[in-house]
């Protein structure tokens, strides 16, 4: 239980950090480099998965599994605490403006005309998140899982499958903010991504629960990895650019959280059932292969405003 509520405020602390993070990164950014700055914290959400994946691979072949049972699992957990040093000392050193006198009032004033004046595109970016969040959380966190139980495969293929999709992740996301920084609009290149992602889900698993060595497990997930990158990267820029400035970090952390409870944290769970009530591996696809249809129906939708000028927080 305690596990349990440690991971809840975990949690609840992440989803915090992302509207506040990707806010701080696109003011500090000039016009023309917002997507590729932005796209930086989609590459510390990957290398941390990275480390945790590779963690627990060498956890799993180097311990037994009495061991691993007894008291291999909290290593992880103590590693992660290494977290807190870090994020004090980065923090400190970050600069900030001074919050003006009355600012927590017009914050909730802010937060309720959030909901009055912007409640469809709120919907819509919340709905859009299904495209991103259901595959990575698919391919990046359900995997291990999905191949050491489902398909009975070792449990370091099923590590080894979250670190290359975190790798691939890591690395793409950057590219496609820069390519995206070099177009006048971003729904494009989005359009594309959350299309391919779309068709490529159902070939994908069919190719992995046929699979038959290793190195076909890592490429099916390492290619739906190149088209989730530019919508978690680039799609995030194009919510924030679509709320005013002072409701940027609100509107997105909103619509991330909600998506991310609604349709991500479940996805898990919904897909492992629908595994159990079919008997039949390729049920998982139920499930994600229609949430993406979703997110880009929404993305569709969703109205695009490419700002202009100078990016300064007081713009």
């Amino acid at each position: 239980m305690l596990i349990l509520i440690s991971r809840l405020l975990q949690g609840l602390a992440a989803g915090g950090e992302i509207g506040a993070g990707a806010a701080y990164l696109m003011e500090a950014a000039p016009l023309s480099r917002r997507n590729f700055l932005v796209s930086w914290q989609i590459v510390g959400q990957a290398a941390a998965a990275i480390l945790g994946a590779l963690l627990g691979a060498l956890l799993s072949s180097s311990l037994s599994a009495g061991n691993l049972a007894a008291w291999g699992w909290r290593i992880p957990f103590l590693i992660g605490l290494l977290i807190v040093p870090v994020g004090l000392f980065v923090r400190r050193r970050l600069p900030e403006d001074t919050a003006p006198a009355g600012a927590a009032t017009r914050n909730r004033l802010q937060f309720s005309e959030l909901f009055r004046t912007h409640g469809k595109k709120l919907t819509l970016a919340t709905l859009m998140m299904t495209g991103r969040t259901v595959p990575a959380f698919a391919v990046v966190y359900y995997m291990p899982s999905y191949l050491t139980h489902v398909l009975h495969l070792p449990a370091v293929t099923g590590f080894l499958s979250s670190a290359v999709s975190a790798l691939v992740l890591m690395l793409v996301a950057p590219v496609s903010g820069l390519l995206a920084d070099r177009f006048q609009h971003r729904k494009p290149l989005l359009l594309f991504a959350y299309g391919a992602t779309t068709l490529l889900i159902y070939p994908v698993f069919h190719l992995i629960t046929h699979a038959h060595s290793t190195a076909t497990v890592l490429a099916g997930v390492g290619l739906i990895s190149v088209f989730v990158a530019p919508c978690s990267s680039v799609g995030t820029v194009l919510v924030m650019e679509s709320f005013p400035v002072r409701m940027r970090a609100t509107g997105l952390a909103v619509s991330y959280a909600l998506g991310v409870a609604l349709f991500g944290g479940t996805a898990q769970v919904i897909m492992t059932w629908l595994i159990k009530w079919a008997s039949d591996p390729m049920a998982a696809t139920w499930y994600a292969a229609p949430a993406c249809l979703v997110g880009f129906c929404a993305l569709l939708m969703f109205p695009e405003r490419r700002n202009k000028g100078l990016s300064s927080p007081r713009q």
